[in-house]
């Protein structure tokens, strides 16, 4: 029996800014610079300038750039997302010159029937603020270029103590998540360190909380099996203003079709 022709899926989203507010007022924000490539490959790039929703949020420039093609020197399907966020404001609370969030994979044409190597290099925070107050952000690379595969993911929880309690507990509420063994999913953040001196900011792992604001969740990373979705900045809003939204949110993968039995 011949063997079966297989081909290369490419998938990669990416938008810059979005929102839902319930108080004071009900709005939904639409997706700002939302871009998307196409299963065969190729390139899309959107921007927008100057978008601003009442005293609520507000940006001065955003893109989204998705690729993806076939590259001769290393047999290799590659996939690029990469979302810039420039002069974000949150209600004046949160405040940054600069958030991009990007991923890139890799799929040799040899390994198709392995999942792809999938990386975030080059996501970042430039001059991030709350309420005024420098926040130091380190984002942990290393950490998840070594972990470029959810199997290898998988291992480091086996191995890794301190990786294990924030895939587990991401929010440090003391209700452990299902292993990605049970669920085929793991929830944890770039983030390595990260501080600000403000009062009224208190940070637990990768959330700051800001009283009579809400919260901040920083560089929140979704894995599975050869998908990554990465967050730079997702908010949930308490009282005065009630609401969530997402500013620099990226996602991608690859695979082969058909599937592997």
């Amino acid at each position: 029996m011949p063997e079966i022709q297989r081909t290369y899926l490419y998938n990669a989203h990416g938008h810059a800014l979005s929102a839902q507010f319930n108080r004071p007022l009900q709005h939904t924000i639409d997706v700002q610079a939302g871009m998307s490539l196409p299963t065969t490959g190729g390139y899309g790039f959107v921007r927008v300038t100057d978008f601003r929703f009442k005293g609520f949020l507000s940006l001065k420039s955003a893109s989204t750039q998705v690729s993806g093609s076939f590259h001769a020197e290393d047999n290799s399907y590659t996939t690029m997302v990469s979302v810039e966020v420039e002069g974000l404001n949150i209600f004046d609370v949160l405040t940054a010159d600069r958030v991009v969030a990007r991923i890139a994979s890799r799929h040799p044409m040899d390994e198709l029937k392995t999942e792809p190597h999938i990386v975030l290099v080059g996501s970042h925070f430039e001059n991030l603020r709350i309420a005024g107050c420098h926040v130091e952000v380190e984002l942990d690379h290393d950490l998840f270029l070594r972990l470029d595969t959810f199997q290898r993911l998988r291992h480091e929880l086996d191995i890794n103590e301190r990786f294990r309690k924030m895939a587990l507990d991401p929010y440090h509420t003391g209700q452990l998540l299902p292993p990605p063994g049970a669920c085929g999913m793991a929830l944890c953040s770039l983030v390595k360190d990260m501080k600000v001196n403000c009062p009224g900011v208190e940070r637990v792992g990768h959330v700051f909380t800001i009283r009579e604001f809400g919260k901040i969740f920083l560089a929140e990373v979704v894995a599975e099996d050869s998908h990554r979705i990465l967050t730079m900045i997702r908010f949930e809003l308490g009282s005065p203003g009630g609401g969530s939204g997402t500013a620099g949110q990226g996602q991608s993968n690859g695979q082969s079709y058909p599937p592997q039995p």
